[in-house]
């Protein structure tokens, strides 16, 4: 037997809940731990007593909103995503997974359907890292990949670290973060790219995410006049970024469909119209679900370097942060395909360009995630957008993957 949502309410819900940080074009700025941030958190607490959840808090402010099984003994079920938004980003980006999961608990209620293990909605602090670097900081702690005193610690460009902030907007939790028994974990959230939407398809079965390996370069010349330094006599540092640029396209080229390689931030000093640029400091970020072509990604960046640090130029490459691929749990992904099926929603297997709190999650506990399409593929970006209908879609699988498992 499959079960449905209330489609209307989960979007209302969405609606209600964008006012919040609200800015032109549909879109918000709800960065985390801000007053915005806080507004949001506070309607969500709301929501969730309104739906008889109880709702704890921990030290890093990840709230678990519990709607309690019939053998409170046993793991729950979990789901959930975050709050927080990029600057100037979307409405449906995180949030619609925590709402999606609330819905889940609104139609159990509604249909009065009792489950074995208790299911809880979690919304994870500081997914972004907008504000607080680096990203997913809080699911990291749960999963042990950083010290709860590294994450409270973690500063914004006003030197507030997290720890801080929490006090500040009065969502600094006394319960312990991690240890906790997890049964089963779904993470449903928007796409993000354009695959779905494309391809009309109405759901994502996500199977894996991309792992990344970040990289700071610096490439060194000498600043002169532009007006008097013969072309022939020039170190000039910006030609040797360009041809590292074409380069690290050209890697991701190599390594295509799979591969992601991006040249996001680049600083040119000393950045003045009639000075050939002395110095560029520049990022590069490689992306791919295995280990072993992101290890040959990253030896051919290291061979461009070596032949860009010639004819007068000085060029270095470090490993800043390096991120494993994630397979997700090989149940869980059943359940969400099994799921897409019985509802009739046309589906496919997809690997996550992203990363979510799904993947540290993933190290703790059996995962899977959801996608749904988005409007050509558009987020973080106030013009991102989903339809009603992709939205109940999402929310319609999340619902019978937690029953699925709620009884396993």
């Amino acid at each position: 037997m499959t079960h449905r949502v209330n489609g209307d309410r989960l979007w209302q819900s969405l609606l209600d809940m964008a006012q919040f940080g609200a800015i032109p074009k549909d879109g918000v700025t709800r960065l985390a731990l801000s007053e915005e941030d806080r507004q949001a958190r506070d309607r969500l607490r709301d929501w969730a007593l309104e739906a008889g959840c109880s709702v704890r808090i921990d030290r890093m402010g990840n709230m678990f909103l519990r709607r309690e099984g019939t053998r409170p003994d046993l793991a729950p079920v979990v789901t959930g995503s975050h709050v927080d938004s990029q600057p100037n980003g979307g409405r449906f980006d995180g949030i619609y997974g925590v709402l999606a999961g609330l819905e889940v608990i609104r139609t159990l209620n509604d249909r009065q359907i009792a489950t074995e293990r208790a299911v809880e909605v979690i919304n994870w602090t500081n997914e972004e890292g907008a504000r607080f670097a680096p990203a997913m900081i809080s699911s990291g702690v749960f999963a042990g990949v950083f010290e709860l005193e590294y994450g409270l610690s973690r500063q914004d460009a006003q030197g507030t670290s997290i720890g801080e902030a929490l006090q500040q907007i009065g969502y600094a939790g006394e319960h312990p973060v991690g240890n906790m028994p997890i049964h089963a974990a779904f993470e449903l959230h928007i796409e993000q790219g354009p695959i779905l939407e494309a391809e009309n398809i109405e759901i994502g079965v996500v199977t894996a995410a991309q792992g990344q390996r970040w990289y700071e370069l610096e490439i060194t010349g000498f600043s002169a006049h532009a007006g008097t330094t013969p072309m022939d006599r020039r170190r000039d540092a910006l030609l040797g970024f360009a041809d590292m640029v074409k380069a690290v396209n050209e890697i991701g080229k190599a390594f295509m469909p799979d591969a992601r390689a991006t040249v996001g931030m680049a600083q040119i000093t000393p950045n003045s119209r009639n000075v050939v640029p002395g110095k560029v400091f520049f990022s590069v970020e490689f992306r791919h679900p295995q280990e072993a072509v992101l290890a040959q990604m990253e030896q051919r960046l290291l061979a461009a370097v070596t032949k860009v640090g010639v004819d007068g130029l000085k060029a270095r490459a470090e490993r800043i942060f390096q991120y494993q691929p994630i397979r997700f749990d090989s149940g869980c992904i059943d359940s969400v395909r099994q799921a897409a099926c019985t509802l009739g929603y046309s589906h496919r297997d997809m690997i996550s360009g992203a990363g979510h709190d799904a993947c540290y999650l993933s190290r703790v506990a059996p995962t899977a995630m959801i996608f749904i399409p988005c409007v050509e593929g558009i987020s973080h970006n106030e013009l991102e957008n989903i339809s009603p209908e992709w939205s109940t879609a999402g929310a319609n699988v999340l619902l019978n993957a937690i029953l699925a498992q709620t009884h396993a």
